[in-house]
């Protein structure tokens, strides 16, 4: 299978989320994800909708929004635009909420609330009427694209939301790790799911979240990121480490920083609280181990190659640094080429 390779964008500003996208496109990007939190980042739709018009060949969507500040029907209704403006190259990426809804003071939504939202919108992106918590819905004119819907993506950590996603969705975001025995284990529940809906694996379009920095220092390279790998701690392991293969001697870590997360400040650039969280030396060097693929341009693509021969061959990056846009172009130029057969 072909590698390809996404990145994922929190979008502080309109003008920098439509220069990302455009580098992103010209270094060889196959997807540009658009983060939703609306409390902290520019609004999800209105940036997708510049994206589109900015762009000419990447994937774009939401990675990911949630059925708790987006009803079904204004989502369909806005991917459905998202697919017009774009010529037919939206996706739509769908979780049980984090920032968007921590700071809001909500929960995220449950597995059988996942399941409703992600099978209304199916029907509503065909163009046919859904029934959602007990009421009637539709999109009556998303009915003019019922012959090119575009597809769904579930984000997914556990066990039980990587079968969701094998079962209902197109596709998934697995957020479980990178390490071989993860990558195992994601796939498997994969399959469990597409198996019960009468697919294979081989039908589920799988990509897996990484978090990413390239460049000659790797302790400043990881200094940069704590933030995300707190954020990738808080997340992944939010409901349950159970069947996560978490190593006992950092379960109660992992807890303390979940506890100790706060949502204000999801994915703050340089020091903030949550980056400070990280200060457990071992406990880095594990979540850089599971979730990250960080070093020179050689250290990376030795990653990459060594989670492709595990069996995931697409990466959704993050990457929120300072430096951004060479972060982009030193992926593209010299990172991807090496690693795309």
């Amino acid at each position: 299978m072909k590698a390809r390779f996404g990145i994922g964008e929190v979008p502080r500003s309109i003008v920098s989320a439509i220069e990302h996208a455009k580098l992103a496109e010209a270094v060889g990007f196959d997807w540009f994800g658009v983060a939703d939190s609306q409390s902290l980042f520019r609004e999800l739709f209105v940036t997708l909708g510049v994206v589109g018009q900015a762009t000419e060949r990447v994937m774009i969507g939401p990675s990911v929004t949630n059925p708790l500040t987006r009803h079904p029907a204004v989502v369909a209704s806005a991917v459905a635009s998202l697919q017009e403006i774009s010529g037919g190259r939206a996706m739509l990426g769908i979780g049980t909420g984090d920032s968007a809804v921590y700071n809001l003071n909500e929960r995220p939504t449950g597995l059988a609330g996942l399941r409703e939202y992600a099978v209304a919108l199916r029907a509503l992106l065909r163009g046919e009427p859904a029934q959602y918590a007990g009421r009637d819905i539709h999109t009556k004119w998303v009915a003019e694209q019922a012959d090119n819907p575009a597809p769904i993506y579930i984000s997914a950590e556990g066990p039980k939301t990587l079968e969701l996603a094998g079962e209902v969705a197109d596709g998934v975001i697995c957020g479980l790790g990178l390490s071989p025995e993860v990558v195992e284990l994601t796939l498997k529940h994969i399959a469990i799911g597409a198996e019960r809906a009468g697919k294979t694996l081989d039908d589920i379009d799988v990509w897996t979240l990484t978090r990413v920095n390239v460049g000659s220092d790797r302790t400043a390279l990881i200094d940069e990121i704590r933030m995300e790998l707190a954020s990738t701690a808080h997340h992944a392991f939010r409901f349950t480490q159970k069947g996560k293969l978490v190593p006992p001697e950092f379960a109660e870590a992992i807890r303390r920083v979940q506890s100790g997360y706060r949502p204000a400040h999801h994915e703050d650039l340089g020091e903030s609280p949550n980056a400070g969280l990280m200060d457990d030396p071992d406990l880095l060097a594990y979540m850089v181990d599971r979730f990250a693929v960080i070093g020179t341009a050689d250290d990376c693509v030795a990653r990459i190659q060594a989670i492709r021969a595990a069996g995931i061959h697409q990466f959704l990056f993050t990457g929120f640094v300072d430096e951004r846009a060479a972060l982009i172009e030193t992926l593209g130029k010299s990172v991807f080429p090496r690693c795309r057969n």
